[in-house]
């Protein structure tokens, strides 16, 4: 992770010395003792978090995450109202509709997360040993966000490689000023977010295909007796999995470009700082609504263990 934020932004490591937070005149080995602190650092979140993922419920490493930008939003939320109220001028209504904004954006994500396309599935009568298996009628679940937040991130990380470039060339060039205000995140035109949503959603539809093989699905289906009612087995229900895949994709990959743009043009409207991301949303979200279905998985588990303890206690006693 430390090495990854070096190639993509050298100044979140070393950029206290512009702003004469330590002395310039540092050695190799200060940035040397950053980078390993920075390591281990990193290593110890890690550990902690698989021991959360071991020992408690929910996946650790996404806990501390969100722990960490839970703890940033009241101070978010502050700065924004600061900003609205006093500096930019603007009054109660346009807070208000920020509100509104936020309330519909996390509603929408728990929508998309939660929502699911149900495929029927149908499965055979088999006769073994004399006992009939089989007949059951079930459902294949596609998500309509298979992606996550995956998709943001590929952007967010192809879109800082334009501005590494052009920070390495001169820039007394015309052109090159030009293309940095173009690729500006801090001051992002209409072109640089058109580009961003657009490999949001391209990098939805290619990690869904990445992530769920419909060959493959149709394949175990039919190996384990599974049709599509009113379809083959085989090619048919492939390409039946894979036209569904990509209807329902396309809602998916709407919102993501929306939700990761959206608040990024009304940061650079109002001219205010503070806002959360889009990216934070999802992540809040899913490990919220990921950790509630794991929280009632087990507390099912423990109630159903239970019941059985108990009549095991009571077939003993009524021998």
């Amino acid at each position: 992770m430390t090495i990854s934020i070096l190639l993509r932004n050298p100044g979140a490591l070393f950029g206290s010395e512009s702003s004469n937070i330590v002395d310039p005149n540092v050695t190799i080995w200060w940035h040397a003792l950053v980078v390993l602190t920075l390591t281990a650092g990193t290593a110890f979140v890690m550990w902690l978090g698989e021991q959360i993922t071991e020992r408690g419920i929910g996946q650790g490493i996404s806990i501390i995450i969100t722990v960490g930008i839970m703890a940033a939003f009241p101070n978010g939320v502050m700065t924004v109202i600061r900003n609205l109220l006093q500096d930019t001028g603007f009054g109660l209504i346009h807070l208000t509709g920020l509100l509104a904004l936020v309330v519909i954006a996390v509603a929408g994500t728990i929508f998309i997360h939660l929502s699911i396309r149900k495929i029927p599935i149908q499965y055979g009568r088999q006769i073994r040993g004399g006992k009939v298996f089989g007949g059951r009628s079930m459902h294949l679940p596609l998500r309509v966000n298979a992606a996550g937040m995956i998709p943001i991130i590929f952007a967010v990380y192809l879109m800082t490689f334009p501005s590494f470039i052009i920070g390495i060339l001169p820039q007394d060039w015309e052109w090159v000023l030009g293309l940095t205000n173009l690729m500006d995140p801090t001051n992002p035109s209409f072109f640089y977010l058109a580009i961003y949503a657009l490999l949001i959603i391209g990098f939805t539809y290619f990690y869904t295909a990445v992530q769920i093989n419909p060959v493959q699905m149709a394949e175990d289906l039919q190996k384990n007796g599974g049709f599509i009612p009113g379809l083959r087995p085989g090619k048919q229900t492939a390409d039946y999995i894979n036209t569904t895949l990509t209807r329902i994709t396309l809602p998916g990959a709407l919102f993501l470009a929306g939700i990761a743009v959206i608040p990024i043009a009304i940061t650079s409207w109002l001219g205010v700082g503070g806002m959360v991301e889009g990216a934070s949303v999802l992540i809040v979200v899913g490990v919220v609504l990921d950790t509630v279905s794991q929280i009632e998985s087990y507390l099912t588990m423990r109630h159903y263990d239970g019941f059985l303890k108990d009549r095991r206690l009571k077939g003993r006693r009524g021998r």
